[in-house]
């Protein structure tokens, strides 16, 4: 092992880690994908019975309360794939020309931000759940709880601020050995 590959903070634990969270990321994406999925085809039901509403048929019941806790759900789930991918929207345009380290620099400061910004969604979900349950909301047409909707879509949320946290540990090890970013 060269002395650039040794530098970091805990290379070799970074990259098992990393391996094993992206293994969970990929889990929760197809997840989520399976979620849309059953939406969309929810979906076109609920569309197909509108249209056939003259020989009886009718739209899904709470169609829409439940493409709006489905895309919940999925959004969290698909958040760590992306985020561990690298997959935000970035603006290349004035980094691009930065040397290596420099933009492995400022990718981390833009993964402290964010794991700041998904600890904070986590923790407000977490309330919101909790208040969705003590109130006892419920969605007008099918009458289910709010917040199983929630607590649904809060392990995606906690899994995502995990997989933040540990891009910052990753781009802190690029800043340090002057890597190309992947």
């Amino acid at each position: 092992m060269t002395s650039a590959e040794a530098a970091g903070v805990a290379p070799q634990l970074e990259a098992r880690v990393g391996r094993a969270l992206g293994a969970v990321c990929r889990i929760l994406a197809l997840a989520g994908g399976v979620v849309l999925t059953a939406i969309a085809l929810m979906t076109v039901v609920s569309i197909i019975g509108r249209g056939f509403s003259f020989a009886g048929l009718g739209p899904v019941p709470g169609d829409f309360e439940l493409v709006e806790a489905g895309c919940a759900i999925a959004v969290f789930a698909f958040l760590p794939w992306c985020q561990y991918r690298r997959g935000h929207v970035t603006v290349d345009i004035f980094i691009s020309r930065l040397p290596v380290r420099a933009q492995a620099t400022l990718a981390m400061v833009g993964n402290i931000a964010l794991t700041a910004a998904a600890g904070l969604i986590a923790w407000r979900l977490w309330f919101g759940m909790l208040d969705k349950f003590s109130y006892g909301e419920t969605t007008m047409i099918l009458g289910f709880k709010l917040g199983y909707a929630y607590a649904a879509a809060f392990p995606g949320a906690v899994f995502f601020a995990l997989v933040c946290l540990y891009t910052v540990w990753r781009s802190l090890n690029e800043a340090i050995r002057r890597q190309e970013i992947r």
